[in-house]
């Protein structure tokens, strides 16, 4: 009943649309328009090559929350339809090996833990209730079937001195109903990113299909996986369901090291054995189809989180690694085999896109470069069984992902979702407009324009000029919903963007060109760019601009602060304010021990002379400070200094304090009051004459 329902709301909502489009006109876009749209991820294609799974998060505003669940529709097109109803959402849909169930993780009946539905290929349908897999206290995420059908290997964080479940649940529940909340560390990385330790680690677990007691396969005071903001698993199934490739960092102390390293071990435990041999970081393993290779993502440099990453391949028989990529100046980011396990399809961000590219795997010969097979900013790739048919996720300025699916040899992707169609269909975007210009050494460097609704050349408009974080980032023609670019645009403004050295997409040395040289080379290249706007477009208006920025994007504005007052006004998020400080507040020293050349007792010169409260004297500019409590990347207390030194030279500034959020604003309510302030912000300075 449900569907039918859901089949009849979106035919009509399709006839309201075609009527709309007739009677009407569009309307710039809204954080309410935002907060509508689905959000698309995780395609699987079924086994027998008919369906596309994937999983689409809905946004309740009134409600605050968040709640994703599963979609299926037809490889070869037709109309999308929701899979999976409950109240607390589904996320993560896997295929058993046969096609005929669906797994994925859900806390429909509190904590969560991995389910199995039933699934009627015939009618595209599931068939019967979902039945629980697992019941294990610390709860289960992340989970993969193995190939043989056997068993479904999870992640639970537990505790490395527990032996079993039973000892998990006692140390959980005496830790709630203990009154005293204080922590001991004798180590570092006691917090990251905005949660503490809570003195567990996250291990790999496999559990029979047919359900019963959870073995711990990686047990031990290591992470596994290490912690990751998203992208591709950190661990693999071998074909044969036999062994179990993963990522984990065995190094002393994590707080100054990326050294992942990758391991294998049996399926039914034991000890594992290191294959990686680089003192950088080795990710991602991904076995080929027929079991010869085991490919990942490599760094050759230790410590440095954005070195280039390269693709290797480890024959499982001789023991050789062969790095695929070395003469390809591109970083490798998601990885597919094709079923012939001939050839390793990838993604690789260019110039403000993330192409996917095909590379040939012929181990002991000369490598060729991948060969470019589709633009775009793409990701999620997977493969047809027969493969033929490439599908994956598929963003742009103008609208957030969708399903997309590519046959090999075709000249053009095809859309295969329609899920935000009608959002868009009724509000005007605007094309994302790349320009190069000279900046610093006289690199070329590249930046975009968006333009606000309604556009006319014949006036002048303010600017919005933003500064990416990373610093090791880049700005694209990718759909954001924490700085959407036609969002900031809505209401009459143009949205400028630089990549300045340190960006992404322009090949390793310029990413390395801010190593050491956090206010120099970036600075000049992004004020280049802002007078290249100046002198090529007339409907610049140079007395309207601000600059808005966050992470380093954040420290930028701060750097800005004392070395320009060309910006009528700036917000600042969760930006570095002082180089010292920071270093003794954040958690992944290594971040700042390579961008700084040592530590503040080793290379003080280098920290105070790219630290930005050391020019407060220079300060004039009004400034927005924004940051979370719980930003442990960049202490809340960055924000607080600088905060306080613009109220104490009696600079028009204005604080907005996240308590319940981290590095990024992640909450609909939060993030619609930080639209409101920033836009609001920016509005009584550049309001329209």
């Amino acid at each position: 009943m449900r569907r039918v329902h859901l089949i009849l709301t979106i035919t009509f909502i399709l006839s309201q649309v075609a009527a709309y489009g007739q009677g009407t006109g569009q309307h710039p876009f809204t954080f309410e328009d935002m907060m509508s749209l689905k959000r698309i991820s995780g395609p699987q294609i079924s086994p027998d090559g008919r369906w596309v799974l994937f999983s689409a998060v809905d946004v309740n505003l009134k409600e605050n929350k968040k709640t994703t669940h599963l979609w299926v529709l037809p490889l070869a097109g037709g109309e999308a339809r929701q899979l999976t109803f409950g109240n607390e959402g589904e996320d993560r849909g896997r295929w058993s090996p046969d096609g005929k169930q669906v797994l994925f993780v859900s806390s429909h009946d509190g904590g969560s833990q991995i389910w199995i539905v039933n699934f009627d290929s015939a009618s595209g349908q599931t068939a019967g209730d979902p039945h629980k897999v697992t019941n294990i206290s610390t709860e289960a995420d992340g989970e993969i079937w193995s190939p043989d059908g056997k068993n479904i290997l999870f992640v639970s964080e537990v505790y490395p001195d527990c032996p079993d479940d039973a000892c998990n649940k006692a140390r959980d529940e005496q830790r709630g109903a203990s009154k005293v909340k204080a922590m001991i560390f004798t180590r570092l990385f006691y917090r990251h990113w905005s949660s503490y330790t809570r003195f567990k680690r996250s291990h790999l677990f496999v559990v029979p299909v047919s359900g019963g007691v959870a073995k711990d396969i990686t047990p031990g005071d290591h992470d596994v996986p290490p912690f990751s903001l998203g992208g591709q698993d950190m661990y693999a199934i071998s074909p044969d369901g036999r062994e179990v490739a993963f990522t984990s960092n065995v190094d002393e102390v994590e707080a100054t090291s990326t050294n992942n390293e990758i391991f294998v071990v049996p399926i039914t435990g034991g000890t594992p054995k290191k294959l990686s041999t680089s003192p950088g970081s080795d990710s991602t393993p991904l076995y080929s189809p027929d079991g010869r290779y085991l490919a990942w993502r490599m760094q050759q440099r230790a410590g440095y989180e954005s070195d280039r990453f390269r693709l290797v391949v480890y024959d499982r028989k001789g023991g050789q690694i062969h790095n695929l990529t070395e003469g390809w100046d591109h970083w490798v980011e998601t990885i597919a085999w094709s079923p012939d396990s001939t050839t390793v399809y990838l993604t690789s961000e260019d110039k403000g896109e993330v192409p996917i590219y095909s590379l040939e795997i012929r181990p002991g010969s000369t490598a060729a470069a991948p060969r470019e097979i589709s633009r775009g900013a793409n990701d999620d790739l997977v493969f047809s069984p027969d493969g033929k048919t490439l599908a994956f996720t598929r963003m742009s300025i103008q609208a957030p992902n969708e399903i997309y699916r590519l046959a090999l040899g075709a000249n053009k992707p095809e859309k295969l979702s329609h899920l935000n169609d009608v959002v868009l269909s009724q509000v005007t975007m605007q094309p994302l407009e790349p320009f190069w210009f000279t900046g610093a050494e006289s690199a070329k460097v590249e930046g975009f324009l968006v333009k606000p609704p309604g556009f006319d050349a014949g006036k002048k408009y303010p600017m919005k000029f933003l500064i990416h974080g990373g610093p090791q980032g880049a700005w694209g023609d990718e759909w954001s919903y924490r700085w959407n670019a036609e969002l900031l645009a809505a209401n009459g403004y143009l949205v400028v963007m630089i990549n300045p050295r340190g960006s992404t997409g322009y090949g390793q040395a310029f990413i390395d060109g801010i190593n050491g040289d956090w206010g120099g080379k970036p600075f000049v290249d992004l004020m280049r760019g802002l007078d290249y706007m100046e002198k090529t477009y007339p409907f610049v208006d140079k007395e309207r601009e601000c600059a808005l920025g966050a992470s380093y994007g954040g420290y930028m504005i701060n750097w800005l602060l004392g070395h320009t007052t060309r910006f009528k006004c700036l917000v600042s998020h969760d930006g570095m304010f002082n180089a010292e400080s920071a270093y003794g507040s954040t958690e992944e020293l290594w971040f700042n021990e390579w961008e700084f050349k040592g530590t503040p007792w080793t290379n003080r010169a280098l920290y105070r002379r790219w630290s930005p409260h050391e020019y407060a004297a220079q300060f004039k500019t009004p400034t927005l400070v924004v940051h979370g409590q719980l930003d442990y990347r960049l202490d809340v207390s960055e924000g607080f200094q600088l905060f306080t030194t613009l109220q104490r030279l009696k600079i028009p500034s204005k604080m907005l304090y996240f308590p319940d959020e981290g590095h990024f604003v992640l909450k609909p309510q939060n993030s619609q009051l930080w639209y409101q302030t920033v836009n609001g912000w920016v509005d009584q300075y550049l309001k329209t004459r």
